[in-house]
């Protein structure tokens, strides 16, 4: 499939046309010089928040901070599409799950047509989807630059109890018990008992706060990439992002992007109303139990999360 011939796609809405729309404008372009009137209003929309990035990253300095060059190991998390020349940086409990049923639709070549048919384990099997560390570093250049490159965020420490939730609290998550819960309660637990630490599976939202504000856990591996930074995920500061959508305005951002990308006729992003979803309300009873001392060492770790995707500070912490 390396080297397709425009015209022997299959039929399909997704095998047809879609890919081969030559002549017509990439997402970027459309992006970047939108020729419906429709979508200027929402292209400045989005140039404030890619500005509220820049403007982070300049204050924190970060892009300056001799400039860390990205190696292929950084772009893990960056799902290629190059029918429709995207990227998609995902960050888990953002919508991520339907993001990649999405990009398995755009990418399948006509094998899919609606996103929600594809199961969810199916999504996040790594072969399924092309990463950007799996090109060459000429590719990579290549693609940074005439892609258009998009990934979705979420108020910071609503993701966190959102993770939290997930990982912690289901009894079918055991791999995270037995890899992270044993852990967090060996290191966090007083007089744990021993069924405790063998199974790791009643990690309280206390400790799982203070076991990553912890320092030797930071010194010891990176965070798991469902509570890693975005900043650490994606690198805002080092990759120009050109769309950068919303958990709370999901819907219209997603089918933004779709519209950018020519298909929006054919492919709507999966509507769903979780009834489990973590509120804003979860969040500010989570954070009850947290001391003041505690909130403010974890606002610190997610500080620039909040900053650049301007998030502003909860109300319900209790900050030194």
């Amino acid at each position: 499939w390396k080297h397709y011939h425009p015209k022997l796609m299959r039929r399909n809405p997704f095998g047809m046309d879609i890919c081969c729309r030559k002549g017509s404008r990439s997402p970027l372009q459309e992006l970047y010089n939108p020729t419906q009137v429709s979508l200027s209003n929402t292209a400045i929309l989005h140039q404030i928040r890619r500005d509220q990035v820049t403007d982070t990253c300049r204050a924190n300095s970060v892009s300056n901070r001799k400039r860390r060059v990205l190696t292929p190991n950084d772009l893990k998390h960056l799902v290629v599409d190059e029918d429709h020349e995207m990227i998609y940086c995902y960050v888990p409990k953002v919508a991520c799950t339907n993001w990649k049923r999405v990009m398995m639709v755009l990418t399948g070549r006509g094998k899919y047509s609606d996103p929600m048919e594809i199961p969810a384990n199916e999504a996040h099997v790594s072969s399924n989807l092309k990463t950007l560390n799996q090109y060459s570093i000429p590719e990579i250049n290549h693609r940074l630059k005439n892609y258009m490159k998009f990934l979705f965020v979420r108020e910071p420490f609503e993701r966190l109890v959102s993770a939290y939730r997930n990982k912690f609290t289901q009894k079918y998550n055991t791999s995270f018990h037995k890899r992270y819960g044993t852990k967090i309660v060996r290191r966090q637990r007083k007089n744990a008992t021993q069924e405790a630490l063998r199974k790791g599976d009643d990690v309280k939202f206390e400790e799982f706060v203070a076991y990553l504000i912890d320092p030797h856990t930071q010194r010891e591996e990176p965070f798991n990439e469902h509570w890693q930074t975005v900043y650490s995920l994606c690198h805002p500061c080092h990759i120009h992002y050109d769309l950068i959508g919303k958990y709370e305005t999901l819907e219209e951002d997603s089918n933004y992007i779709l519209q950018l990308a020519g298909v929006g006729n054919y492919l709507k992003f999966p509507t769903y109303a979780k009834s489990t979803r973590t509120t804003d309300e979860m969040t500010t009873e989570f954070f009850q139990n947290i001391s003041s001392e505690h909130q403010t060492q974890l606002y610190e770790v997610y500080k620039l999360d909040f900053l650049m995707f301007n998030y502003s500070v909860p109300s319900y912490l209790k900050l030194e």
